[in-house]
């Protein structure tokens, strides 16, 4: 029978106050950031005329008004580091008065202009704080291998992160993806960052508030809260570039207990028994992580990863940074077949990448987490894993992967896993809008315990964001699951095998719109309806036809829009926010 709880309970309400003092954290957040950013406005101009520059003809300034803009170029030269540079100042004989010829100007300005005597030291380069009008040029001046301090590198389609002094070996942020995994250059970034001392801070979350109604014999609703945020840091140090990075997550407090309905899903353990039609919910600490990131020339560098917790390099992205994923508050069915090593509590990762290649390797304990959702777990650093992608251009990024997994669930230590996974990520943006997609396929071997079985999982998800404001979604699953029933189902149905295998199917279509979008927040509403297919063996289980809904109301940080200039999120240049930025050549 259908088992539907009122939505108005006291364990919903605890629910809704937990995710409303998140979502205020959150805000709090970015007022701070706002309001640091209002106090580092855009410096004022400053007229770097040399002597072979010519004086204006049309009116001589008042005497005051000479001496008031002496003195802000001598600010803006101390804020630039260049007090004591010797700087040609035309006397006050040589400046035209009304009526003078073009003819006469030029020859007073040769007259009583002349070079200055060339000095033994270098002149210093402009700093990254301003942006300059250069004589003789048009627009902002560029500032890149002249810069060698920036940390930010920015073109007109791509922020990018320096690696040492030279500005063509850079990251590229938006083909950061979860871990050190990478997925195509041109995914949208929704973040806010800032400059502060010599750190590059970004900030990155997701939260998703709204009712879950899971159909069929199981089914159950639910009030609830998918979120997470994370805090980036980035700084040269040494030859190299140092990542830091956490990530957090409030789904303990806000699913109900044991996790959040999802029809068909498996995977962990709730109070000594494994957790069946539920996703488990994601640890408070996701990741704890430092990335050291070494140039090899201009085309390659060496990395190393360390997380505690963190990701091997197994998988691809994880569902909740694929910006196929984005709009979709449920976890795909094949999430422990693909990419659910996304929290392991120890591992360690080096590789290279040279030009549109990244070889890396990890070694890493391969338990996943446990019950208690709020502490650092421990285990031995017995498991490891390979990983090569390729990303052909900005568009595209492939990824396969093979890892060796010992005792991943912790109620069956006996049982290994051998898993492969092959994944391609394509990123298409368009006028207002952007088409995302992603084909995953994921295989877990079983063995040990004195059980062996073969597992896979297929997943197809897109999403395409168009007019700005609109979002279609999909994802269409074909996954392998052998923990559906318990010992009474499998009584119940006069099954003998121990983990009777079935294939399932999860058909899910939703539309999200843009309700509201400001300088920091893009907020939305959204609903989606899955459908299944799965052997009429289990239909006194679940139901001939079971069907689920969702609707949500999803708040984020706005959209970073990347231009040559450096704007973030549409509003002041980036330039303005503090040091460390620069263009490309």
């Amino acid at each position: 029978m259908n088992s539907f709880s009122p939505l108005i309970t006291r364990g919903n309400a605890r629910i809704l106050m937990r995710t409303l003092v998140f979502a205020l954290v959150t805000t709090l957040v970015a007022g701070v950031l706002s309001v640091r950013a209002q106090n580092m406005q855009d410096m004022p101009g400053m007229d770097m005329g040399t002597h072979q520059a010519k004086p204006k003809a049309k009116k001589k300034p008042a005497p005051q008004k000479k001496k008031t803009e002496s003195a802000t170029k001598k600010e803006n030269m101390d804020d630039m580091g260049m007090t004591g540079m010797p700087m040609p100042i035309p006397s006050p004989s040589a400046l035209p008065s009304p009526g003078t010829s073009h003819e006469d100007i030029e020859k007073m300005s040769e007259i009583t202009m002349p070079a200055p005597s060339p000095s033994p030291s270098p002149e210093p380069s402009p700093s990254p704080q301003m942006q300059m009008e250069m004589p003789g040029e048009k627009g902002t001046a560029r500032m890149s291998e002249s810069d060698p301090t920036a940390l930010m590198v920015m073109s007109d389609n791509a922020m990018d992160i320096r690696l040492g002094a030279n500005s063509r070996n850079t990251i590229n942020m938006g083909q950061m993806g979860s871990g050190t995994s990478w997925q195509p250059a041109t995914t949208p970034m929704h973040m806010w960052y800032k400059n502060v001392n010599g750190w590059l801070l970004f900030l990155h979350g997701d939260l998703k508030l709204g009712v879950n109604s899971q159909g069929g014999r199981r089914g159950i609703t639910k009030f609830e809260s998918q979120n997470w945020i994370m805090p980036m840091a980035f700084r040269r140090i040494g030859p190299g570039t140092l990542q830091l990075r956490g990530m957090f997550s409030i789904e303990p407090f806000t699913f109900s207990p044991g996790g959040s309905p999802e029809l068909f899903q498996t995977g962990e353990s709730y109070k000594g028994q494994p957790l069946i039609d539920k996703q488990h919910p994601h640890d408070l600490l996701m990741e704890l992580s430092a990335t050291y990131t070494v140039p090899l020339g201009e085309r390659a560098s060496w990395f190393t990863y360390f997380g505690y917790p963190g990701e091997p390099a197994l998988g691809p992205v994880a569902f909740m940074h694929r910006w196929s994923a984005s709009e979709n508050p449920s976890a795909p069915l094949s999430h422990h077949l693909q990419d659910s090593t996304h929290i392991t509590f120890g591992v360690f990762t080096t590789g290279f990448t040279y030009r549109k290649f990244k070889v890396e390797g990890s070694v890493f304990n391969g338990r996943e987490p446990d019950e208690n959702r709020y502490n650092f777990d421990a285990g031995k650093w017995d498991s490891h894993s390979v990983r090569v992608s390729y990303s052909p251009n900005p568009k595209w990024s492939t990824q396969w992967s093979y890892g060796v997994l010992r005792s991943p669930e912790g109620l069956e230590p006996d049982v290994n896993q051998r898993r492969m996974t092959a994944s391609i990520q394509y990123n298409r943006p368009f006028d207002r809008g952007n088409w995302s997609s992603a084909l995953i396929w994921g295989r877990n071997h079983l063995y040990g315990g004195g059980e062996t079985a073969n597992l896979n999982g297929y997943t197809a998800e897109s999403t395409v964001n168009f007019q700005d404001k609109n979002y279609l979604y999909t994802r269409l699953e074909l996954v392998d699951k052998n923990e559906l029933l318990s010992v009474t189902d499998r009584n119940r149905l006069g099954i003998s095998a121990l983990h009777p295998s079935f294939r399932i199917g999860a058909y899910t279509a939703g539309y999200a719109r843009d309700v509201a979008n400001t300088d920091l927040f893009s907020m939305a509403l959204g609903s989606d309806v899955t459908f299944y297919s799965m052997p009429a063996t289990l239909n006194p289980i679940y139901g001939s036809n079971p069907v689920s809904y969702k609707f949500f109301f999803r708040i984020r940080p706005s959209k970073m829009s990347v231009n040559s200039h450096g704007h973030n999120m549409g509003t002041k240049p980036a330039a303005s926010h503090g040091e460390g930025m620069a263009e490309h050549p």
